[in-house]
C-alpha cells in the first residue's frame, strides 16, 4: 500500500521543479500545538468542494475559541457561512473540505484537511485526515480589532469589474482553494493555501490572472491539485473594507520561460481564468492595522511588464 502523504499530482509536481519532500510534518491528526492554536483564532479560512466538482473558498469568523478541538481528530466550528455565501452549499455533511488557521499578528499557520462529520444550525464538526505546519513566508501581519458590520450580501459579477480589479491589483494576501479530483487516491481532498507577494504580486490581463510561486515547504499540494483537477477557487480580503472577491476559474501552470522569469524571485507561475466572480461586502468584521511586509516578501519584485487594467 501506497503510505505517502502525497497523492499523484503532488509527487509530479515535485518532480517537475527538482524539489522533494518525505512530507515528515504531515500526520493523520493535529498535534497538541495545533489543536490549542486553533482555539486562539478569531477567523478561519475554508476551502470546500462543490457537488459539481468545483472548488470554492471562503471565510468564517467568531470570538476566539469558536474554533475548539475535541479530539486530535476532530475540529468543532461554532459558525456557519451565510446563506448566500457561494461556498455554503459546498460545506455540507461527508463533503470534503480544507481549514487554514492563520494568525496576521505573528505569521503562524497551520493547515487541517478532512471530511465535514457534522453540520447543524450553529457550527460544523471536521474530522481531520491530514494536519501540517507552514511557515511563515510572503506572509504580511495585521492586527485585527474586531468591529460592528453588516454584511450586504452578495454580488455576483459577470467578470472582473474595475472595483475588484482594484482590489486584486492593490493586494498583497489571496487564499486559494484546490482539490485533487477523483485521481488523488488515499491523499485526496481539498486544501486550502495563503499566497503573499508586493502589493500587485498579481498580474491582472482582463479576466485572467497570472500569480507567481515563491520558494515554498516543497509540499506542493496546490500545484499538485491543479495537475490533477485544473479548477480552483481564489479568495481576496479587501483589509480596507471589510469586503471579499470569490472567484472560481481554471488554472494553467507554467513551469518556465521568459514570462516566469518577469517576476524576480518566482520559482514558476500559474495563471486563473475567472469563470464566476462574486462581492460579499462588509463580509469581514475587523479593522486591521497597516501592513508590515514579510522580510520574505521583501526580497521579492515586481512585474517587469505593465499589468493590464482592462
Amino acid at each position: 500500500m501506497d503510505e505517502s502523504p502525497f497523492h499523484p499530482g503532488e509527487r509530479e509536481a515535485q518532480a517537475r521543479s527538482g524539489q522533494f519532500s518525505r512530507g515528515a510534518g504531515i500526520r493523520s491528526f493535529m498535534p497538541d500545538q495545533h489543536r490549542t492554536f486553533f482555539p486562539l483564532l478569531p477567523y478561519l479560512f475554508l476551502g470546500g468542494l462543490g457537488r459539481d466538482g468545483w472548488p470554492i473558498a471562503t471565510v468564517l469568523s467568531g470570538e476566539p475559541g469558536f474554533v475548539q478541538s475535541p479530539a486530535p481528530t476532530r475540529l468543532r466550528i461554532a459558525a456557519l457561512p451565510s446563506a448566500d455565501d457561494p461556498a455554503a452549499a459546498a460545506l455540507e455533511m461527508a463533503r470534503p473540505v480544507g481549514l487554514l488557521g492563520l494568525d496576521f499578528t505573528t505569521r503562524r499557520r497551520n493547515r487541517a484537511n478532512g471530511i465535514i462529520a457534522a453540520r447543524d444550525g450553529v457550527g460544523l464538526s471536521v474530522e481531520v485526515s491530514q494536519s501540517f505546519g507552514n511557515c511563515a513566508k510572503y506572509i504580511q501581519t495585521r492586527i485585527p480589532t474586531p468591529i460592528a458590520r453588516s454584511p450586504e450580501g452578495v454580488e455576483s459579477l459577470t467578470g472582473l469589474d474595475t472595483a475588484a480589479r482594484t482590489v486584486i491589483g492593490a493586494a498583497d494576501t489571496l487564499f486559494i482553494a484546490s482539490s485533487s479530483g477523483a485521481e488523488g487516491g488515499l491523499a485526496a481532498g481539498v486544501d486550502i493555501s495563503h499566497r503573499g507577494g508586493r502589493p500587485g504580486f498579481v498580474r491582472i490581463d482582463g479576466d485572467v490572472l497570472s500569480i507567481p510561486d515563491f520558494t515554498g515547504n516543497n509540499y506542493f499540494n496546490t500545484l499538485g491539485n491543479l495537475l490533477l483537477e485544473p479548477r480552483a477557487a481564489l479568495l481576496f480580503p479587501d483589509f480596507a473594507t471589510g469586503d471579499v472577491i470569490q472567484l472560481q476559474g481554471e488554472t494553467e501552470i507554467v513551469w518556465s520561460g521568459p514570462e516566469r522569469e518577469s517576476l524576480s524571485g518566482s520559482q514558476r507561475l500559474w495563471r486563473f481564468r475567472v469563470a464566476r466572480a462574486w462581492r460579499r461586502e462588509r463580509a469581514l468584521p475587523f479593522r486591521w492595522s497597516a501592513a508590515e511586509p514579510a522580510p520574505t516578501t521583501l526580497e521579492t519584485g515586481t512585474w517587469q511588464r505593465e499589468r493590464s487594467a482592462a
